[in-house]
Parts: structure tokens; sequence; C-alpha cells
């Protein structure tokens, strides 16, 4: 008789668990030094750089795969789009970056995340191209977008969407999409 277990598949070294959480730990920032020492600590035996830059390639694959979806069916009259801006170490070197973010109510009423993507600012540019992704994948039917006093953001809407109103939210110190 021979024994398999119920917990961790058959020729597996770890459980999916573990490795989304070793994938949460780095998406949230946790350098991946600290997560050797956090598996280190947990199991006795550290995970190593490749197996974290393994796993990571998976869950950005999946990103990849929501950002690049059909929209399908994709009106959504109301959009909030805002501007998140994050530090960001690359190769050594901080540096501000914003990442776009749109949330739409579609004519159902029903929220949904449209999309998020890096800009090196929330100047026209950036929101500009930014709002051409999202109709490229399918955005219509958009009537209103709520947005911040970005002045970028406000010339963009208006040459993306010509038929969309933008109304301004006030500022309460967090994100409009977050705060919606």
């Amino acid at each position: 008789m021979t024994f398999e277990t119920a917990i961790i598949e058959r020729y597996r070294r770890r459980e999916s668990s573990v490795e989304e959480a070793l994938i949460e730990m780095y998406l949230a920032g946790v350098s991946v030094r600290r997560v050797e020492d956090i598996t280190e600590a947990l199991w006795g035996s550290k995970v190593s750089p490749a197996t974290i830059s393994e796993l990571n390639k998976k869950a950005y694959v999946h990103i990849e795969d929501w950002r690049n979806r059909s929209l399908q069916g994709g009106r959504y009259p109301y959009v909030y789009v805002d501007g998140i801006y994050l530090c960001r170490n690359w190769g050594g070197e901080f540096e501000n970056v914003v990442i776009l973010v749109a949330i739409a109510v579609n004519e159902d009423g029903y929220r949904e995340a449209l999309g998020a993507a890096q800009g090196m600012k929330g100047d026209e540019v950036s929101w500009l191209s930014f709002f051409q992704w999202l109709r490229g994948w399918g955005l219509e039917g958009v009537k209103l977008v709520v947005g911040d006093k970005c002045q970028g953001m406000l010339e963009a809407v208006g040459e993306v969407f010509p038929a969309a109103k933008y109304q301004y939210k006030l500022r309460s110190g967090r994100s409009t999409c977050t705060e919606f």
C-alpha cells in the first residue's frame, strides 16, 4: 500500500498557498533577501532568489492576461480615474512613478476594475496613452469621468471621450479609485 497525501500534489515541493504568499510578499515590496529570511524562520530553509523569480514570472503572466483582456460589452457610463504615486526602487535607484488606475460602473450598475498602467507622470501624454489603451480594449459608452483636478487628465478625457462630461472630485486625502 502506497501513501499519497491529499494536501500537496504528488511531486510538488510546496503547497500553492505558500507560493501565493511568497508572490504577495514580493509584490508588497518585501525584498528578496527578507523573503529568504522569512522562509528560513518559518520552514528552516531559505527559498532561493531564482525560485522567487520563477514564481513572480507566473504572477506577471496572470497580471498581463488581466491587463490585456477584452472589455466585452464594454459599455461603462461612469469611469473613476486616478494617478497613484509610488516610489520605485529600480537597480538601487529610487524614482517616483505614477500608476494610472480606472474603475468603472457598467450599465448594470456593477463596479469593475478596468485597468492600471504605469505612467512616468500624471501628464496629458500619460493619460492620453492610458485612455487610448482602454478604448482599444473595448471601453465604450463613457458618459462621465470622475477624477481629480489634473489638467492633463482633463485634456486627455476631452480628446479620447469627447462626448463624456468630466466631474472634479474634491480630494479628501485618499485617491479617487480607492475611495470609490
